[in-house]
This record gives structure tokens, C-alpha cells and sequence, in this order.
């Protein structure tokens, strides 16, 4: 029964619900930066080099060739797949990394801000204790 508790404990701690919701909320983030990156950035710079969709944009390697038959209609050589190094691929998901990094760097960024206004704006006085009350009165009665 102390596992069950250790664990309910262990889940409904403050630290583990913050990383909960901060993952969900990162996984909708990604693909809301994924979704600019591709819809809006990546044609506007394929726009600005000539026209080039940067999805398309690869380097074969390797030819590739259909199945080869005989007579019978057995295989006598497999289809081999064309072979290509997809670099604009790699671009465009660099360009997404670069975005994201870029949009945390501004939100941490902005929260330190908060946090650094906050540390600097003056705490209230602590109120008076007894004595320093009992002795404004004093002052006080002294001065009349």
C-alpha cells in the first residue's frame, strides 16, 4: 500500500503536472512553428533563389531499374529503388529547428524579464513588532 501512496505522490506533485502540460503544449508548439516554417517561410525563400520548392530539392545516387522477368514470367532480377540524398529536406527541417529555437530563445527570454522586475520591485516594510510599536508611543508621549 506505501508504493500506491508513493507513487499518487510522486504523480500529483506540482513539478511533474508543470512538465506534463509544458510537454503537450511544446508538441502543439512544434507543429504550429512546422506549419509557418513550411507554408510561409520555405516558399518565400523558394520564391527569392528561382522558384525552387526546397521539398523537391535532392541528389541521386544510385539509378534505379524495374524487376526483369523471363519467359516463364519468374523474377529474374529485383526492382532496385532509385537512391537520393534529400538535402532540402534537411534545409527545410533546419530552417523549422532554427525557428523554434529562435521562438523559445524570446519567450525564456521575456519570462526572465518578468522575473528580474519582479526580484527588483521593493518588498513591502515588515510591519512593527511590539516593541518598536510600544516604543512610538513613548517617542511619541515624550514629544508632547
Amino acid at each position: 500500500m506505501g508504493f500506491i501512496k508513493e507513487f499518487k505522490d510522486f504523480a500529483m506533485r506540482g513539478n511533474l503536472i508543470d512538465f506534463a502540460v509544458g510537454v503537450v503544449v511544446g508538441g502543439a508548439f512544434g507543429k504550429v512553428t512546422t506549419s509557418f516554417v513550411d507554408g510561409i517561410i520555405m516558399p518565400v525563400i523558394g520564391k527569392l533563389i528561382g522558384g525552387q520548392d526546397f521539398s523537391d530539392l535532392k541528389f541521386k545516387i544510385q539509378d534505379g531499374s524495374k524487376a526483369i522477368m523471363d519467359s516463364a514470367g519468374n523474377i529474374t532480377t529485383k526492382e532496385v529503388p532509385e537512391v537520393f540524398i534529400k538535402y532540402g529536406e534537411f534545409i527545410t527541417t533546419v530552417i523549422d529547428f532554427m525557428a523554434v529555437a529562435f521562438a523559445m530563445f524570446l519567450v525564456i527570454k521575456a519570462m526572465n524579464k518578468l522575473k528580474n522586475k519582479e526580484a527588483e520591485a521593493p518588498a513591502p516594510p515588515p510591519a512593527p513588532t511590539k516593541e518598536e510599536i510600544l516604543l512610538t508611543d513613548i517617542r511619541d508621549l515624550l514629544k508632547k
